[in-house]
């Protein structure tokens, strides 16, 4: 694969030439489903465009637990076949699509009751081992821990929190950049992306049928009609907005807000993971490379989808959760990140939004027109697919010629092909590289086999080897790459997705966001003034969100939120 379809070049190119572009298949959302769905058409043979209206992941795909699994909890709720869904897709991608960006890991499940909890959660995940068999999946299965074995396994626990435990194995994912590898393979095979692009008005529906879009760059502020024999929309959260352009409704969304607190690897003893219930939600303690991810909350959203805030109240009961099974208790003064998104949920007659269905559905609110919804970040593949099953049906409609079926269950992501020969010659990319066997392994499971690039960048400039301000061991040539072929247009990109800069160092990448500027304006033609103005509007970002995690309610969160400008804003030609 060439490195130059998400370059600036490219962007500059499809830019110029967006108006009057015809494509079979319009995708509107940038998230993991978006991305899925460009790539299941691309792989189909069908020509793509896909609009996003900040960066690739900007909303809940970004926000997760980062990870790839089942929903052991789903089969509470005997939701069989979703959990099954999600363990098929959890094996495919372990084994086959992306093994250097998933990776297993081991959960424990306190148990707290003596008698009959055990064999009650045993059967749990006993069924749970079982449907991941059902689809040939090969992490290991679970076993029944006493509560000296689960301590052994996890010592930062209570030992009075347990009196046993249940260890299983799901996976584990960096899903900002498991949709940006997404979207580079969806361009291997000729999708078109647009990003800080936004879709402001369909087009044909005087004549009942959806056939195009009208297209905002918000850089340049140039508006362009694309047509398409059919428009997708998979927007998340959004749908219902996106839905509004063509007049009909289709899915209705409830939002739910999920936070996670990151806190250093040192402050909690133990590998692996530890899940348990919570009244709300559930909680997760999840190892994320130098730190751990602690959370989730499942809270109705009514504010502003622009900007989901974690307040006071979430952080405090995330904390209040952890340290009644913790050892050594958390205070706000061991967080290093906070980070908050919403769940695109469709809509139920459930009261809480933790017991709406995870389940994802498709609708075609007008000709020419589907929408694609709910779901798990997990059961993306099986989403995009539906959705442009449908997409298939509506051009079949057009009297176009037929396509054949979805590909992408076979297809690895960039990076997959080779990683195995990569990641067996640690040593000799180490040696290659300059850097320490260490830093290779973290490398190659961000890039896998596309560690290649990392090196031609260190050939071409040997200064880009060093690591950036702030204690994270991000590469300067990965902003570098980040910049010329991974689509980041602003140094927010490249601190809260390309990197996880924002919240993995303490002072959540304002150190670093000078040198990052420099960095990415050298590819992209920065003057000083922008460079300045980057930097600054990232500073107000972080504070923003400093201030709202010191707020008492959803809406002063929100407000707080809203002090920060919004550079893509900022930068929109009249």
């Amino acid at each position: 694969m060439t490195t130059d379809q998400l370059s600036p070049t490219a962007r500059h190119e499809l830019v110029v030439g967006l108006d009057g572009l015809h494509v079979d298949v319009l995708v509107v959302g940038g998230g993991v489903t978006g991305t899925g769905a460009a790539l299941d058409a691309a792989a189909r043979g069908l020509g793509v465009l896909l609009v996003e209206r900040r960066d690739l992941a900007a909303g809940t795909s970004s926000r997760s637990s980062k990870l790839i699994h089942g929903g052991l909890r789903y089969l509470e709720q005997w939701n069989i076949s979703l959990v099954r869904e999600a363990l098929h897709e959890r094996g495919q991608l372990t084994r086959s699509i992306c093994p250097h960006l998933v990776q297993p890991l081991s959960f424990l499940y306190p148990l707290t009751h003596r008698v009959w909890e055990r064999p009650y959660v045993g059967a749990g995940v006993a069924l749970y081992d079982g449907l991941a068999a059902l689809g040939d999946d090969a992490l290991p299965r679970h076993r029944h821990l006493s509560r000296k074995g689960a301590l052994q396994e996890f010592p930062g626990l209570r030992a009075d929190a347990l009196v046993g435990a249940v260890q299983y194995w799901d996976a584990q994912v960096d899903d900002a950049r498991h949709t940006m590898m997404v979207m580079r393979t969806a361009a291997a095979r000729g999708a078109r992306l647009l990003t800080n692009g936004e879709v402001v008005e369909f087009t044909g529906l005087e004549s009942g049928r959806v056939t195009g879009a009208v297209v905002l760059d918000r850089e340049s502020g140039r508006r362009s009609t694309v047509t398409a024999d059919v428009v997708v929309n998979a927007t998340g959260v959004w749908g219902e907005r996106t839905e509004q352009l063509a007049g009909r409704p289709g899915l209705e969304m409830r939002a739910s807000k999920g936070i996670h607190l990151v806190v250093p690897r040192d402050r909690i003893e133990g590998s692996g993971g530890v899940i348990t219930k919570t009244r709300t939600s559930v909680l997760f303690i999840i190892p994320f490379g130098d730190h751990w991810l602690l959370g989730t909350t499942d809270t109705d959203w009514t504010e502003s989808l622009e900007h989901p805030a974690a307040n006071s109240a979430d952080v405090r009961y995330v904390l209040d959760q952890a340290n009644a099974i913790l050892a050594t208790p958390l205070g706000p003064d061991d967080i290093t990140g906070v980070y908050s998104g919403l769940r695109p949920l469709i809509a139920g007659n459930e009261a809480e939004t933790a017991e709406l269905s995870r389940e994802h559905a498709t609708a075609r609110p007008l000709p020419g027109l589907v929408s694609i919804a709910g779901g798990k970040y997990t059961t993306y593949r099986v989403m995009a697919a539906d959705a442009i099953d449908a997409a298939v049906d509506e051009r079949r409609a057009l009297g176009r010629s037929p396509v054949g079926p979805s590909i992408t269950s076979e297809l690895p992501l960039h990076g997959a092909d080779g990683y195995d020969e990569a990641l067996a010659d640690v040593q000799g990319w180490s040696d290659r590289l300059g850097v320490s066997t260490t830093q290779v392994r973290r490398l190659l499971g961000r890039y896998g086999s596309g560690i290649s690039e990392i090196g031609d960048l260190i050939a071409e400039e040997p200064d880009w080897v060093r690591t950036l301000d702030g204690g994270a061991p991000y590469l300067e040539a990965e902003v570098v790459l980040a910049a010329r072929a991974e689509g980041a247009r602003h140094v927010e990109d490249v601190l809260t997705r390309r990197t996880r800069l924002s919240f993995e160092c303490a002072d959540r990448g304002v150190q670093a966001s000078s040198r990052v500027a420099d960095l990415v304006g050298e590819q992209l033609g920065w003057d000083a003034g922008r460079r300045d103005l980057e930097v600054a509007t990232y500073t107000e970002r972080v504070a923003a969100e400093r201030a709202a995690e010191q707020t008492a309610d959803d809406a002063a969160a929100m407000r707080a939120r809203l002090v920060a400008r919004d550079i893509r804003a900022l930068l929109t030609a009249p």
